[in-house]
């Protein structure tokens, strides 16, 4: 080899071995490569690009928006593509907003200069809409919601059944004073909220006294917000609603109402007077039980010509007055309770047609006025009615 090749060969050498400068990122740039690394953490832990759509965790939501963002500014591609593993920016981007400038729309995404949470939305239109924002970047994933999670399921079927009701919340300024305690339910811009925790009293810059509270949020969020901040987030949330407790919601069932209830109507328990012999013979625990609006006399007025009174006349047995509920609801949670003693029988109506009625039921009186107390105490949905014993038995 000659002393020419020699140093060909050196100087390839020393050509390969230069290490490659790097060039040094914006802050900007920093920004979009943090943000799209949390959105690929995302994808490596549950399999699949972060979804939209309200029922979605609050976090995957906000990195749905982002990788849409992303996906729609070229220069962002540009800087991520190389990082794309994932090929998460092959997909064409949904319908995000796009009246925002690079700037505004990353100060959107990423955060402000010296912003801790990446996470966080800064909108740059409306003051409501920063106020949300706020709101949002002040919420953190809940670690603990699974020993959350049944309470709210709880609540939703005790609202669909009746066992609890939601109040608006009055809107004058004897509610900003009002008690906000441990337990208590609310909703609040569309999601349900739990008031988890009330801490020790501290005295706020005008003298009133306040508390933080560890509030918990449906969607698996939560945040320790002051108490005078969630009562003002109430009051300004014309859809916000108190959500009853069914230990202490008032007089459901009772002979009288106090001021502040709302009449909602009557539990009526009706016997038949038909001859049928089917009937006749179950005479004593065939019950008709219904809930109405009106008066149930008027209701019953032509019992003798509806197929849903048996074609005969009927006699009450039991009413029950009740306030504060939905009785529509109230009707077929108590329906559902006794439909494995519903009765089963086809009638003729007026003109031949068949019928089949559906709120006969062969229980006793008093079943019925267990259910009732039970509702009225909210523990109906733990019990069930059983034919074999006659009387209403825990779930196992």
């Amino acid at each position: 080899m000659t002393d020419y090749d020699l140093d060909d060969l050196r100087s390839e050498l020393e050509d390969f071995a230069q290490t490659k400068k790097t060039t040094a990122r914006s802050p900007r740039e920093e920004r979009v490569i943090a943000g799209f690394e949390e959105i690929q953490r995302f994808v490596a832990e549950h399999g699949r690009a972060p979804q939209h759509g309200e029922d979605g965790d609050i976090f995957e939501r906000l990195y749905a928006v982002r990788l849409d963002r992303l996906r729609k500014l070229e220069d962002c591609r540009t800087i991520l593509e190389p990082l794309d593993h994932q090929n998460l920016l092959k997909d064409a981007p949904t319908d995000a907003p796009d009246d925002l400038d690079d700037d505004a729309l990353l100060a959107e995404l990423a955060g402000s200069d010296g912003a801790s949470d990446l996470t966080e939305l800064r909108h740059v239109r409306s003051v409501e809409e920063k106020r949300a924002a706020e709101e949002i970047a002040n919420r953190e994933r809940c670690e603990d919601f699974d020993l959350f999670k049944p309470l709210f399921e709880r609540v939703a079927k005790d609202i669909e059944s009746g066992v609890r009701v939601t109040r608006q919340i009055r809107k004058d300024a004897g509610f900003l004073k009002a008690d906000v305690k441990s337990g208590d339910f609310f909703i609040l811009g569309g999601q349900t909220v739990y008031v988890a925790e009330v801490g020790d009293p501290i005295r706020a810059p005008n003298g009133e006294m306040d508390a933080r509270l560890r509030v918990i949020y449906s969607n698996g969020t939560e945040s320790n917000l002051l108490l005078r901040s969630l009562q003002r987030a109430l009051y300004k949330d014309e859809t916000s609603r108190l959500v009853s407790d069914p230990g202490a919601a008032g007089p459901l069932f009772a002979g009288e109402a106090s001021e502040e209830d709302l009449a909602s109507g009557v539990i009526y328990v009706l016997r038949s007077q038909s001859t049928d012999p089917v009937i006749a013979g179950n005479r004593g625990i065939l019950h008709k039980i219904g809930v109405t609006g009106g008066d149930v006399e008027r209701r019953i007025a032509n019992a003798a010509k509806e197929p849903t009174f048996l074609l005969a006349e009927v006699e009450i047995v039991a009413t029950y007055e009740l306030y504060n509920i939905n009785r529509t609801r109230l009707e077929n949670l108590i329906h559902r309770i006794f439909s494995p003693a519903r009765l089963s029988i086809e009638i003729k109506d007026r003109f031949g047609a068949p019928f089949v009625p559906r709120e006969w039921f062969l229980v006793p009186l008093n079943v019925i006025d267990d259910a009732v107390e039970r509702i009225r105490d909210g523990s109906i949905t733990e019990y069930r009615y059983d034919p074999a014993v006659a009387r209403l038995v825990k779930n196992k």
